[in-house]
């Protein structure tokens, strides 16, 4: 401990601290010249050799001007400083206290502040030295004053009981800078902590999946963690934004829940429409003002977890369908197969016996689908170059469907656009979507797919252009309901199986426009970054 304060190097506190007691080091010498020079030296100051006083006093106010320079130059060291300051102040008090009549000047008490101050400032037990020097400068001084006969008698008592209160005040002063140093290294331990934790605090809010906005009394963001600037598509200048701005949804949601109108959690849509957000509300009370703290949700991994419990459900309800449908159909399928081959029948009863087979067949297919909803495994996702994994499966359903080239485009950014996706379950929701597309197409290209980013939260993004007449309003809103369909043989559940997929994948479906010359379907993946584990 006794070799670190010699050791280690002072730092910004202690030149201040050196600073401060040279600044009363030039208020004394200041005093004393002004005193000088108006004339007005009140007794005992001067009076036994006023040309010394002046002369010390001067010397003092110089001193103190030069010492300024070299504290703000920290040169010399910190260490050399004290020691030539705190003996250039007993020597100049001892001079003082001789040309104003010794001892009984009171000076005495300005040698006890310079031992004090530098036992305070100096590192180690420096101060036990400048008590010493003090001490014998004092008995010096009686001494050679007992040799003087026209000084006034010499009071070795009186320069022995201040001796000891050099030495007194030396160790009581060495014990406060000891603790002052072990606070100030406390301090230092602490600050550090402090930091270190808000730094741990704000990377661990920073790499939530869970959005955090911290907004003021004026609903003004003052805070927002990397996933809340992607959920709600956040620039970088978002502490100057308002929350109305950004998301009126969550503002009125807010503002109700503030009036007592609304409850704690509220579910609105992405500024850009990627989806669904919940958020909840709460109090954040700082030094008697309030500011409120947003968590915001995710909906996809919601309906993630919702879906696996409704696919659970889907498959007993499927077992119990294959069981209770399949084989009566079967049956029926079969009697309508040998009935058709009776030589008996006439064209009509023929064309019955097709009718039988063909929605035969229509019912096997919902069964198969629905069965294939519940026999779905989990995703698997990686991450994929978009544009060469959507040219091969285009190519794979030009050559299938028979089609040109030409009749499906794919328009691509030449960096190139990564998702995370399952390649398997991905294909099958392009599939569907190129099927309903060229089969409502009428000019060309039949469909086009365009891969890009948002421009505010860069989530991949796909979409899926055809050129037909657009789908009728009252049709667009149950679009994705399961078994809705506009075509007779349509089993009503492409779509629903589609957007169904899409959610296993962290992605969203949407009919993003809908006009009379086409439409296009969008999907939108989540950050590839950012994307949650899918289980």
């Amino acid at each position: 401990m006794l070799f670190e304060r010699y050791t280690k190097s002072p730092d910004e506190t202690s030149w201040q601290a050196l600073t401060y007691f040279n600044f009363y080091r030039f208020l004394l010498a200041f005093l004393f010249v002004s005193l000088y020079w108006v004339g007005q030296l009140p007794p005992p100051l001067g009076t036994h050799d006023r040309v010394l006083f002046a002369l010390s006093s001067h010397t003092y106010l110089l001193l103190s001007i030069i010492f300024i320079f070299f504290i703000q130059l920290k040169k010399p060291r910190y260490r050399l400083q004290v020691a030539v300051q705190i003996f250039t102040d007993i020597l100049i008090i001892i001079s003082l206290m001789y040309a104003s009549a010794g001892l009984n000047s009171g000076f005495g008490m300005l040698l006890i502040i310079a031992v004090a101050g530098g036992t305070l400032l100096s590192p180690g037990r420096l101060g036990i030295l400048f008590a010493a020097v003090a001490s014998l400068s004092v008995l010096g001084h009686e001494g050679y004053a007992h040799l003087l006969p026209e000084f006034p008698a010499a009071n070795y008592t009186h320069a022995g009981f201040l001796g000891i209160t050099f030495f007194v005040t030396a160790i009581i002063f060495l014990e406060l800078s000891r603790r002052v140093d072990e606070s100030r290294a406390l301090a230092k331990r602490q600050a550090a902590d402090i930091e270190n934790l808000s730094q741990l605090n704000e990377n661990i809010v920073q790499r939530m999946r869970s959005g955090i906005i911290v907004v003021d009394d004026a609903c003004g963001i003052r805070l927002a963690n990397s996933a809340a600037k992607n959920l709600l598509a956040l620039k970088d200048e978002y502490p100057d934004a308002s929350l109305e701005t950004v998301s009126p949804e969550l503002y009125r949601g807010l503002k109700s829940w503030l009036n007592g109108n609304g409850e704690g959690t509220t579910v609105f849509s992405h500024p850009q429409g990627y989806g669904d957000i919940q958020a909840s509300f709460s109090r954040l009370s700082i030094e008697g003002n309030y500011q409120l703290l947003i968590f915001l949700e995710d909906m996809s991994s919601l309906v993630q977890r919702a879906q696996q419990i409704k696919l659970a459900s889907l498959g007993r309800l499927t077992a119990s369908i294959a069981h209770e449908i399949r084989n009566p159909l079967a049956a029926i399928s079969h009697a309508g197969q040998l009935l058709s081959e009776s030589d008996s029948l006439n064209s009509g009863d023929r064309r019955l016996t097709s009718i039988i087979d063909e929605h035969s067949h229509r019912v096997n297919r919902i069964v198969e689908n629905v069965m294939s909803i519940s026999r779905r495994n989990r995703a698997l996702p990686v991450s994929i170059e978009l544009q060469e994994w959507l040219q091969s499966i285009v190519d794979e359903f030009i050559q299938t469907n028979q089609l040109q080239p030409s009749d499906i485009r794919v328009h691509a950014p030449a960096h190139g656009v990564h998702a995370r996706l399952d390649p398997e379950q991905m294909r099958q929701v392009l599939l569907n979507l190129l099927e309903n597309g060229i089969r409502y197409s009428r000019e060309h290209p039949l469909v086009e797919i365009t891969v890009s980013k948002t421009d505010e939260s860069e989530r991949p993004l796909i979409d899926i252009v055809d050129h037909g007449n657009g789908i009728e309003p009252g049709d667009a809103e149950q679009l994705f309901e399961p078994f809705f369909t506009t075509s007779d043989k349509g089993s009503g559940l492409g779509l629903y199986i589609a957007r169904e997929l899409c959610e296993s994948n962290q992605a969203t479906l949407t009919l993003h426009e809908n006009t009379g010359s086409g439409c296009c379907f969008r999907i939108t993946f989540s950050h590839p970054e950012k994307q949650h584990s899918l289980n």
